[in-house]
């Protein structure tokens, strides 16, 4: 009988536990892929008819209504990219008018993530800024793409520290031999 309870005891935090896993869903909210929900936003441009593409795939022209997977909490879900891009492009021949994009983060990799608006409204005679004309990325990194020389700090130096003796550094910080 106490087996009995032991058992019973140990497995009822474990159930409980994985049962709390699972954020319940809102009552008549579309169920998505991977436990998300369907939100949907209206996509406006100030011009109608401006072509409207989410994440490479175009949609139509403006208005439209997208439909957005996203998490329970209002957020964007993390489906593999960092970021999920809406764009407007301009009809054919008009004058005076720019390539609009809105980027929202997706928390992937522990970067931060966006909530989801309700309407986004793309107004074509903006200029696009002048430091961005694509979506935004990973940098390089704190060298130029180009560079594969060595870091920019010497490999072989002496180090007479709280040891008292030298410490040679052979091939790096990391790999020394002490004699």
């Amino acid at each position: 009988m106490k087996a009995k309870l032991i058992v019973l005891a140990s497995t009822l935090p474990a159930v409980l536990f994985l049962a709390g896993c699972a954020t319940p869903l809102p009552p008549g909210a579309e169920r998505g892929p991977h436990n998300t929900m369907a939100y949907d936003v209206l996509v406006e441009s100030s011009p109608p008819g401006a072509r409207i593409e989410a994440n490479g795939e175009d949609l139509g022209p403006a208005p439209v209504h997208l439909k957005i997977f996203g998490d329970p909490d209002g957020t964007f879900h993390d489906f593999g990219s960092y970021y999920y891009v809406v764009r407007a492009l301009p009809e054919a021949g008009a004058a005076n008018e720019h390539i609009q994009m809105r980027a929202f983060q997706t928390g992937h990799a522990l970067t931060p993530e966006d909530r989801i608006p309700q309407k986004i409204y793309f107004d074509m005679t903006q200029p696009p800024p002048a430091y961005q004309t694509t979506a935004p990325g990973p940098g390089p990194g704190p060298y130029p793409p180009g560079y594969y020389g060595p870091y920019p700090y010497p490999y072989y130096y002496g180090y007479y520290g709280p040891y008292y003796g030298p410490r040679i550094y052979i091939g790096g910080p990391r790999y020394y031999h002490r004699w």
